[in-house]
C-alpha cells in the first residue's frame, strides 16, 4: 500500500516510520546485520606465511629388467602368441632350432613411484613426511617453492606412526611452526597445503571434525573434513595462527578419492618420533608382552569393575616383562603408572612411549580387587611363534558331568600334568562339550575355563564348588582360554 506524508509517497512501513517522527519517538541505533554474524575466516596470510616451508616429494624405485639383445619379443611373450593365435610371434623363426644366444645381463631401470608432500622442519634441511611416501623408494627428490629441487637422503622411516624424515643439503630454509596440540578444539579452522595428483601448492581448508580418533593404527588421529587426495601425504595441517598441528596421511574413502572424512597425524606425536629418527634412525618403544582386548558393558558389570573401562588381558607372552611382574590372563589393566586406561589402545602408546628399561606400575583389577604391578619395561621386538596346547603325553582325566555343569551346558574335565605345564598354567578344566547356554555364550570343545564369577578354578571338583556359590539369577562370567588367547563369556542360563 502506497501512502502520502508532506507529500511525498511512502509504503506502509515507511509510513509508520514516518509517523513516529512526527509523533516525537526516539528509536535506538540499530546493529549493523555484518557485526551480527561471524566472519569467515581469510586464509591468503597463512598462505604467504606457511606455503614456503611445504615442498613437493617425487619418489623413483629401480626396477630390473631383462635384455632381449636384437630387440626380439622375450620367451614369455613368444609362449603367448603360441597359445592363444597358434602361430609364432612376429620375427620368430619358423624352423629349425632356436640359436643359442647369450643371456643378456638384467638391467635397471629407474622408474616414477609416487608424489606426496613434506614440510621443512630445520632451517638446515630436515623435512618432514610420511614414511608410506618414501617406503621403497631408490631416489628421493625434494622441489621447493622457489623451484630449488634437491636429491634427498632418507634419515628414518616409521611405519608404525607413519612419520619419516629426510635431510637435504640446504642452509637458511623457512622451517614451520610448530603448534600445541592439547590447545586444538574440535570445530576451529585448519588449512592444509599439498600437491594432491601432482599439483604442487595446493591449498584446502575446513575445520576439525574430531581429534584421539581410533583407526586400529599405533596413534591417535585428528579427523578433519579438508579435502585430502592422493599427493597430500606428509603436508602439514595449519591452524589459524600459523602452526602446524598434524601430518596429513590417511583418508576414509570407498572411491579412492576425497569423500569429507580426513586424518592426521598429531604433530606432537609426529615430532617425538622425528627426533629419534634423527638421533639413531630408528623409533625405540616399550613393550610388556601381553595381548590386550576391549572390556564390554557386560562384561565390566559381571566382573564387578562396573564402568566399561581398561584393558582386559587375553594372553602373557612367556618370559616377558609382563609375565615377570604376575600379569595373568584376565587380569583388566585400569592404570599405567597412574595414568587411566579408558580403552584398550591408550595401553600400547603409553607403554610405547616410556623408555626400555624403565620401571613402571601397572593397576590391574583381578577377581574384584585392584593391585599394583611394578614391571620393567623391554624394547619392542617382532613377535615370537607361540605354542599351542597338546594333550598326547599322557591320557586326560574322564570329562564331569555333574548337574551343575549340565545346567550350563557344559561337560569338563581336569588338566593333566603334561597339558599344565605346556599351557603354563597351574589349573583350570578343560572343555569337553559344549552346548545350551554355555554354546550360545561362545564356550566349545578344546577351551580351557580359568575362573567362574570372579572364583579361580584349579580343577574340577572347584569349578562344582564356585557354580553352585554362583547367584542364579544373573549372568556368570566365565573366563576362558582359546588356544593362546584368554578372554571372558557370559553365561545365562535359561535362554
Amino acid at each position: 500500500m502506497m501512502f502520502k506524508v508532506d507529500g511525498h509517497k511512502l509504503r506502509s512501513g515507511a509510513m509508520a516510520f514516518a509517523l513516529a517522527l512526527t509523533a516525537g519517538a526516539t528509536f535506538l541505533p540499530v546493529e549493523p546485520v555484518h557485526a551480527q554474524t561471524r566472519a569467515l575466516p581469510d586464509f591468503t596470510d597463512l598462505v604467504d606465511q606457511v606455503g614456503p616451508s611445504v615442498v613437493n616429494i617425487r619418489t623413483v624405485e629401480k626396477v630390473a629388467q631383462r635384455g632381449t639383445g636384437n630387440g626380439e619379443m622375450d620367451e614369455e611373450m613368444q609362449e603367448f602368441f603360441r597359445r592363444f593365435f597358434g602361430q609364432p610371434a612376429p620375427g620368430t623363426p619358423r624352423q629349425g632350432p632356436r640359436p643359442n644366444r647369450p643371456q643378456q645381463p638384467q638391467e635397471e631401470e629407474q622408474r616414477p613411484r609416487g608424489v606426496g608432500s613434506g614440510f621443512i622442519l630445520t632451517g638446515d634441511g630436515y623435512v618432514m613426511t610420511n614414511a608410506h611416501v618414501v617406503e621403497d623408494a631408490s631416489e628421493v627428490l625434494v622441489t621447493l617453492t622457489d623451484k630449488r629441487e634437491f636429491k634427498a637422503k632418507i634419515i628414518g622411516a616409521d611405519k608404525r606412526t607413519d612419520v619419516a624424515v629426510v635431510k637435504i643439503e640446504a642452509t637458511g630454509l623457512p622451517a614451520v611452526k610448530v603448534g600445541d596440540i592439547s590447545r586444538l578444539r574440535v570445530g576451529e579452522w585448519v588449512m592444509a597445503i599439498g600437491s594432491p595428483f601432482g599439483l604442487e601448492n595446493t591449498v584446502t581448508a575446513g575445520i576439525v571434525s574430531a581429534k584421539q580418533r581410533d583407526t586400529g593404527e599405533y596413534l591417535p588421529f585428528i579427523q578433519t573434513d579438508v579435502a585430502i587426495n592422493p599427493g597430500n601425504s606428509g603436508g602439514p595441517l595449519i591452524n589459524m595462527r600459523g602452526e602446524v598441528v598434524g601430518i596429513n596421511s590417511q583418508i576414509y574413502s570407498r572411491s579412492g578419492g576425497f569423500m569429507g572424512i580426513s586424518f592426521s597425524i598429531p604433530i606432537d606425536e609426529a615430532i617425538r618420533v622425528s627426533e629419534q629418527l634423527r638421533t639413531s634412525g630408528r623409533v625405540s618403544r616399550g613393550r610388556i608382552g601381553v595381548q590386550i582386548d576391549q572390556v564390554t558393558k557386560d562384561v565390566a558389570e559381571a566382573i564387578g569393575l562396573g564402568k566399561a573401562q581398561g584393558a582386559l588381558v587375553r594372553g602373557v607372552e612367556a618370559g616377558s616383562p609382563g609375565e615377570k611382574a604376575g600379569v595373568e590372563p584376565g587380569d583388566v589393566i585400569t592404570k599405567f603408572d597412574g595414568k587411566a586406561i579408558e580403552k584398550p589402545s591408550d595401553l600400547p602408546r603409553l607403554v610405547g612411549n616410556t623408555k626400555p628399561g624403565t620401571k613402571s606400575t601397572l593397576t590391574v583389577f583381578r577377581r574384584g580387587n585392584s593391585r599394583d604391578l611394578s614391571v620393567t619395561i623391554a624394547e619392542i621386538e617382532p613377535d615370537k611363534p607361540t605354542k599351542r596346547a597338546s594333550d598326547r603325553d599322557e591320557p586326560a582325566p574322564k570329562p564331569s558331568a555333574s548337574a551343575a555343569a549340565k545346567s550350563l551346558g557344559l561337560v569338563v574335565s581336569d588338566l593333566n600334568d603334561a597339558q599344565k605345564k605346556e599351557l603354563k598354567l597351574k589349573g583350570g578344566v578343560k572343555v569337553d562339550a559344549s552346548s545350551d547356554a554355555a554354546q550360545r555364550a561362545g564356550l566349545r570343545e578344546g577351551d580351557i575355563i580359568l575362573s567362574v564369577g570372579n572364583v579361580e578354578v584349579a580343577n574340577t571338583r572347584e569349578f562344582e564348588s564356585a557354580i553352585g556359590k554362583a547367584d542364579k539369577g544373573k549372568p556368570l562370567s566365565v573366563l576362558f582360554r582359546r588356544g593362546d588367547w584368554a578372554q571372558y563369556a557370559l553365561i545365562r542360563p535359561g535362554r
